[in-house]
């Protein structure tokens, strides 16, 4: 077995955006983050500007999915400048829908540019534990990671809770998958195409399903006629049958999503029927396109109302602390105030004891909101999920 410190070979840098005034400490602490994806990316960013020589451990490889869209506040409700730095970073300066591989594209190259964050792929967490001074993972091939604190972002089927909540590991199924996907503004016929001052979101009208779509920025990050793409997303109540069939969700457990290349071509039929019927343009037109090029996915929606996010000197943030119905638009945001939060209260000190009075501020400051997010999507799942 080998056994590596995060800190280990890390130097800290003058400077990594000259957007973030607050000034920059020198790496004095250890941190490791399980997960890299938003949540992970941004509690690494976060937690090398408070002074931390941090490693992100994810196990998928670098290589990532594309994403759905995903809601960005504009941010009235961030009190700190790290919280503000993170906004800015991860929405490139809008303040709309954005989409999932844009932002994971901003974040991952900050991380990458910063020496005090050592972002590893394709390493998979086997267990998590503990001590008075110090907390680690040891993954599938038998390596030790080490810090100081240890923070859970890996997602609504972490590792990482397991540990921090064993008596409640598992988000559940709330009921419905939703389809989604995200195409370009030239892949539907021009007579269907949004004019230049189209709504960038709309909310038709469903009967037992409905669809959200949003015009976001093409990959060059153009709104410019031509250079948008269609982001959309159908919430389907009418597939837990083949979600439990196909093995997407065992009992109340969600276990991975229904991919492209799965779905049976009687499912698509059947999606384009019902398309043809419901949907407006230009919904009518992107929805067929992704049907008929299985340009899609269906994901199976979890929730999880957590009791608590901290155990010893062990944090979880994002999905992996808490799972809220999308229907909120709240998880991207809610996921930054975490990871703000957490920066926040560790950079006060974490030598000793201090890191779990530390964790347990954040959660005492984190808890009862995120409660409350996720409650407020849960009356929704209950009607729609039936």
């Amino acid at each position: 077995m080998t056994e590596k410190n995060a800190g280990k070979g890390k130097f800290p840098s003058e400077s990594i955006n000259d957007t973030f005034t607050e000034p920059i400490q020198e790496a004095n602490k250890s941190a490791v983050v399980v997960g890299a994806s938003l949540s992970g990316l941004m509690t690494g960013i976060a937690l090398a500007q408070a002074g931390f020589i941090v490693t992100i451990l994810e196990r998928a490889a670098e290589k990532r999915r594309s994403g759905a869209g995903l809601q960005i506040d504009s941010g009235e409700i961030d009190r700190t400048k790290t919280a503000k730095f993170l906004r800015n970073l991860a929405s490139g300066g809008m303040r709309s829908v954005e989409a999932w591989s844009s932002i994971e594209f901003r974040l991952r190259t900050e991380a990458k540019a910063d020496p005090r964050i050592d972002l590893r792929y394709e390493t998979r967490v086997q267990t998590v534990n503990q001590d008075s001074e110090s907390a680690w993972v040891v993954t599938d091939k038998g390596e030790t990671f080490r810090g100081e604190i240890l923070i859970g972002a890996d997602g609504h089927r972490s590792t990482v809770r397991r540990y921090v909540a064993p008596h409640k590991p598992n988000a559940t199924f709330a009921g419905y998958l939703i389809w989604v996907a995200i195409l370009g503004e030239t892949d539907i016929p021009e007579e269907h195409r949004p004019s230049l001052y189209a709504q960038k979101f709309t909310m038709p009208d469903g009967i037992g399903d409905f669809l959200l779509g949003s015009i976001i920025a093409g990959e060059d990050g153009s709104y410019g006629l031509g250079d948008r793409r269609l982001a959309w997303a159908w919430y389907d109540n009418t597939r837990n049958d083949l979600l439990r069939r196909l093995g997407c969700v065992e009992g109340s457990v969600v276990r991975h999503s229904l991919n492209a290349p799965d779905i049976p071509e009687q499912t698509l039929i059947e999606l384009a029927e019902q398309a043809s019927v419901r949907w407006p343009q230009p919904w009518l037109a992107a929805t067929l396109h992704s049907i008929q090029t299985r340009n899609l996915v269906g994901i199976p929606i979890a929730e999880y109302l957590p009791d608590n996010l901290v155990r010893g000197r062990i944090a979880l943030v994002g999905d992996a602390a808490h799972v809220l119905t999308p229907l909120t638009a709240k998880g991207f945001n809610t996921s930054l105030q975490d990871v703000a939060t957490l920066a926040e209260c560790v950079a006060k000190g974490i030598q000793g004891t201090a890191a779990a009075g530390a964790l347990s501020e954040y959660e005492s400051r984190r808890l009862k909101n995120v409660r409350e997010i996720v409650e407020s999507g849960q009356s929704f799942s209950r009607s729609f999920g039936r």
